[in-house]
């Protein structure tokens, strides 16, 4: 009898995108909401995806790909 597959993490591939080089792209942080003590040239910043840096991007590739 066959064994179960590993299923992906449904969380972290609604959050998260394999590039085609293989980086893993992110949204940032904090533009949820009280807004009105940030400046425009901070929120406007928030709006651009990013890359996953450092010890972040071994478990996030491995929880994508099962």
């Amino acid at each position: 009898m066959a064994k179960n597959k590993m299923k992906s993490h449904r969380g972290a591939c609604k959050r998260f995108k394999v590039t085609g080089s293989g980086k893993v792209k992110r949204n940032k942080a904090y533009k949820s909401h009280i807004l009105t003590k940030k400046s425009q040239k901070r929120k406007r910043g928030l709006r651009k995806a990013t890359t996953l840096t450092g010890a972040d991007l071994g478990r996030i590739k491995e929880v994508l790909s099962k």
